[in-house]
């Protein structure tokens, strides 16, 4: 049995939040979304719920914490390719979000982050253990 995974975040403004994934590619499941939460599809497997913070703050029990001066998850996106890192980086970078990190190149494995907009984290890397060094 396979396993998706959807991952909560609390957002500030929904529909800020949105606009900025959409630019990113992301497509919105009109079904799964409302006034309060917006359902984001990032392929088969993965999905992001994000929910006015009034909201998470009402399913989570627990203070919603600052993620824009706390770390409170790394979302990371394993892509097809360089390219697609790069790509994708430079649309949330266009998009209002900032860089987390310099770029990481270990050659076989290459990665860029970035923040969105209510400051979450998120990697996106490419790697090729073709091009890994020997154990």
């Amino acid at each position: 049995m396979s396993i998706k995974i959807a991952v909560n975040l609390p957002v500030q403004a929904l529909d800020r939040s949105v606009a900025f994934f959409t630019k990113l590619g992301f497509s919105v499941n009109p079904k799964l979304t409302s006034d309060t939460t917006a359902h984001l599809v990032l392929s088969e497997e993965i999905s992001t719920i994000l929910v006015a913070e009034e909201l998470f703050s009402t399913i989570s029990r627990r203070t919603v914490a600052d993620a824009a001066t706390r770390a409170e998850v790394i979302v990371q996106l394993q892509v097809g390719s360089r390219e697609r890192v790069d790509e994708l980086v430079d649309v949330a970078i266009g998009a209002g979000g900032q860089v987390a990190n310099p770029p990481n190149d270990q050659g076989f494995l290459y990665g860029r982050s970035f923040t969105d907009l209510d400051g979450h984290q998120w990697d996106v890397f490419h790697f090729d253990l073709s091009e890994a060094p020997p154990e």
